[in-house]
């Protein structure tokens, strides 16, 4: 069985290695790269995660990041010195799926990484077939009920295995109101706190820009002021 690969994408190397070893010893695959650029080369289709750093010379994380997006939908996640919630939002918006600022734990790393990459596996599933049958279709959206394929109107998008399980999730229930808490727990499986309704706004965001006819005046995800969101099955 092949085993899960890591690229790791640092400047700083005691930090690659120490990442490096402890990803070793949890029997990961690990590749390293000392710029954006080296970790784009690097990158390829056999990659399951990128940690990558935010404030590198050269090409920044960021931009990085976006580069990343281009071409592939693997989970990434950030670690950065900066703790400002908008830096974290920028890291998001450009398609980051989490951000660990530094100091951190080895403990609280491994968390992180195994959270994506439980996800991931789920979205990973596409290469493995599946039953053409467990689909959900409503309001002109088709989305698979195993693994990261979802069309609108007939046309393929292309989503992150976040945004894809919060759509799967609110397609499930459609009209039910989900509140930042019950979207958090459910797809991040972690302990939600007040500063995580910013991560679940930017996700809700990207996820519009991608399935929206005009994302500003959204057709199916609706927001219910000041109680969550909802999936508009009807309003086509």
């Amino acid at each position: 069985m092949d085993r899960e690969q890591a690229l790791i994408v640092e400047d700083e190397a005691d930090i690659r290695e120490g990442v490096r070893i402890l990803l070793e010893s949890e029997n990961y695959e690990v590749k390293e790269a000392a710029s954006g650029r080296q970790g784009l080369e690097i990158l390829n289709d056999k990659t399951d995660l990128v940690i990558l750093d935010v404030m590198m010379p050269g090409m920044s994380g960021i931009y990085t990041c976006r580069e990343i997006r281009k071409v592939s939908n693997v989970p990434i996640l950030f670690l950065t010195a900066k703790v400002q919630e908008s830096d974290k939002l920028i890291g998001l918006m450009a398609g980051g799926d989490d951000y660990l600022p530094k100091p951190f734990s080895y403990a609280e790393l491994l968390g992180r990484i195994k959270a994506l990459l439980r996800r991931y596996k789920v979205y990973m599933g596409k290469n493995a077939g599946g039953d053409a049958e467990t689909y959900l279709e409503m309001g002109g959206i088709r989305i698979h009920q195993s693994f990261n394929e979802v069309y609108v109107k007939g046309e393929e998008k292309e989503i992150t295995d976040i945004e894809y399980h919060i759509l799967l999730l609110m397609m499930q229930y459609p009209g039910k109101i989900f509140s930042a808490q019950n979207l958090y727990e459910s797809v991040w499986q972690e302990p939600y706190f007040y500063s995580c309704n910013s991560t679940i706004m930017v996700h809700i965001r990207n996820l519009r820009v991608k399935i929206e006819p005009d994302p500003k005046n959204p057709r199916y995800i609706r927001t219910e002021w000041g109680k969550g969101y909802k999936f508009d099955a009807g309003s086509e």
